[in-house]
Parts: C-alpha cells; structure tokens; sequence
C-alpha cells in the first residue's frame, strides 16, 4: 500500500501540485467501470448519479464506457450544465423539487428542459406541477417516487399509486413516464430482521407491484437501486439502475455488493509539520496521557482539513479527539515509528463523492504513473 501511495506523491511533485487536491486513479476508475459492464444484469441500463460524479468529463468518461446517456440529477445549476454539456442525455430528478424551483429553470423558455423528468412523491405535488405545466403551457415529463421500503418519502403501497394515475387523467399536460424506487436501506438490515438479501427480495417484489399499475405507455423508466445494490438486482421488472459512487468506491460504499471494486479518488495533501505534539497548559499533562495512550507521541499538521474522509497514508496516521478538527492545519496522531517528513504528502479517502469532489476546483486525474489531466469539477451552486 505504502508503494502505492508514494507512487501518487512521485507524481504530484512532477506536476507541481503542492496544496490540497483531489487525485482520481484513471486505471483503477477503469477496471471498477469493467466490474460494473461484468457484473450488470443484462436487461439493466445504467442510470449515471451527477450528485456522485460532479464533473463533466468524469461523467462523459463513465457514460462513453457504459454507452449510456441517462443522467440522475439533483441540483438545478447542475442539471442544466449537464443538459448543455451532452445533448442527447435523459434526465431523470431523483429527488421531489420545489414546484418554485421547477418554474423557475421552466420559465426561462429553455428548449433542453424537455430532456427532464420531474418526480412527483404526492398528489399535492402532482397538482401543483399540473398546474404549473398549464401556467407555461408546456407538456412535463413525470416519474412517481415509489416507497420499497426506505420510507423516506414518495407513494406509500401501489393503491396511492393508483389513485395518482386516476387523478393524473386531469392534467392533460403531464405525461407518466414510469416509477423511481430506490432500496438504500437493504444492505444495512441485521441479520435478526431478515438480512439483506431479504430485504433486496422485498424491495424488489413491491416494485414489480407499483410497476404493475402502470400502463403499457408509463413503463419507459422503471428505475431501482443505488450504488449498493445495483449490481444485487437479477431478473427483475426494473428496466435501469443508477449507479455513482461505485465507480469511485468511497468509504461509505464498502458493502457486499462492490466486491472487488477499487477506491479511485483521494484527497491529497502538503505535511506541513512533523512535531512531538503538546496540548495547550502544564507540559505534565500531555506526559501523562501519552504514557496512557490517550495522546499521541508523534503527530504532524496537514495543510487543510476537516474534510470528510478518513486518513490512509502514513499508515496509522489518525485524527486526535484532543487537538479537534480544523479546516486550516489539522492535526493528525502519528505512530512513533512513522517516517515522514514535512513536505510529504497525506492522503485520505473520502467517505462519500458527493460535494468531496467538488471542494477543490479541479479533479488531478492520475494514470500510467503521472498526472495525465486536471479535470474541473461543477460548481457547488
């Protein structure tokens, strides 16, 4: 592991990179696309997560991998880069927006809107994007937000379902597209509530039961699963799934279901001391915690921080309780045997892609043992 990393820090100095960054592994992004084409259920298309891959070439790489053009879009300044950036991609809203919201970009008489798919999770918003579809005098795509189980919202069993679509007959302006269920909750049920995989099993039988509600012409998107569980569905009624941050393997994604997969993405920064740390008041008090292995004997400070990731290099290198976080020079425990030095570099792995990628400006996009690319990242608003 320890080569790995210095191989990263190698080509960091030949670029001139000497300040936080967020580094991208090509190579290993590669081979977790090829696990995702191996391991996908045939009858499955991938739905691409911009919120988890906030970067047009990131997102232009992956989708030219996978041959696929359909986009999960959360943010409205990122939804329409997207629709600017790639004119053939289909959008999908994974998340209800604002009815304000959804006038606002609508009002603007943009052309490319047409490319969006609303999500509805009421009949109150369900009314209200009939309304506003009259209030433009545009037609609007809509998907249902179905409840498999997460219960965070959306359509609660297949009979709310059903009155929906009794009461979208009204509003000649919105046409059903189909159903978004997402089962983020599968991978995390214990063994002692039936498991996983029963949960997946459950999740994936309440679908087929929302989508069997549908007409013939409102099945175009019948959209499952996230990054976790993707890979899991076999043979189902869903006809895509959304997939991020599998492609990048964050922290947080270290489930069942990403076997064999790669972390890709790392937060690379500047040591800028090494020192024997010392809390603030008598000199005794830092002795005595030492001694009881409350406070560490070696330490360093990190150019930046406070960023959600956790320490991988130096090894054992970790965060003090004592000292707290800062997102000027953080501070990090070091084993007393750790050989670093300022100048060196400390990489941490970030917990999750999304808003971590776009915390530094640019992506250093690492490949073939050097920095190939600096990728920008979209803009937070």
């Amino acid at each position: 592991m320890s080569a790995y990393f210095e191989k990263l820090s190698g080509a960091l100095r030949q670029a001139g990179i000497f300040q936080p960054c967020l580094l991208l592994d090509l190579d290993r992004l590669d081979r977790n696309i090829a696990l995702v084409k191996a391991r996908l259920d045939p009858g499955l298309a991938v739905r691409l997560v911009d919120k988890s891959l906030p970067c047009l070439p990131l997102l232009s790489h992956i989708g030219k991998a996978l041959d696929t053009v359909r986009v999960m879009t959360f943010h409205p300044p990122i939804t329409q880069a997207v629709l600017t950036a790639f004119p053939d991609a289909d959008l999908l809203y994974g998340k209800p927006m604002p009815v304000e919201a959804a006038r606002a970009m609508l009002s603007k008489g943009d052309a490319t809107m047409s490319r969006v798919c609303w999500l509805i999770d009421s009949e109150e918003r369900l009314a209200a994007y009939g309304a506003l579809a009259d209030e433009v005098g545009i037609e609007l795509r809509i998907a249902f937000e179905i409840d498999v189980g997460l219960h965070r919202g959306g359509l609660a069993d297949p009979e709310a379902l059903s009155r929906a679509l009794r009461v979208l007959a009204v509003h000649k302006r919105l046409k059903c597209e189909g159903v978004m269920a997402y089962e983020a909750h599968a991978p995390h049920i214990p063994t002692l509530f039936g498991g996983p995989g029963k949960a997946l099993a459950r999740a994936s039988a309440l679908a087929a039961a929302f989508i069997a509600c549908l007409g013939v012409d409102q099945r175009r998107i019948l959209n499952i699963g996230g990054s976790k569980t993707a890979l899991l569905h076999r043979f189902g009624v869903a006809n895509e799934v959304s997939i991020g941050s599998a492609f990048l393997l964050p922290g947080d994604f270290d489930t069942p279901g990403l076997e064999g997969f790669q972390p890709a993405a790392f937060i690379a920064t500047p040591i800028l001391k090494v020192v024997e740390p010392m809390l603030p008041g008598p000199p005794y008090i830092s002795r005595v915690l030492r001694a009881l292995g409350r406070f560490p004997r070696k330490g360093c400070y990190l150019y930046g921080g406070k960023w959600m990731a956790e320490p991988v290099f130096p090894a054992g290198m970790k965060a003090s309780g004592l000292l707290g976080l800062s997102s000027n020079q953080q501070f990090m425990g070091l084993p007393g045997n750790a050989r670093v030095k300022p100048g060196d570099y400390a990489f941490l792995r970030p917990t999750q892609s999304e808003a971590v990628l776009q915390q530094f400006g640019s992506i250093a996009v690492f490949s073939g043992g050097r920095i190939v690319e600096r990728w920008p990242a979209l803009p937070m608003a």
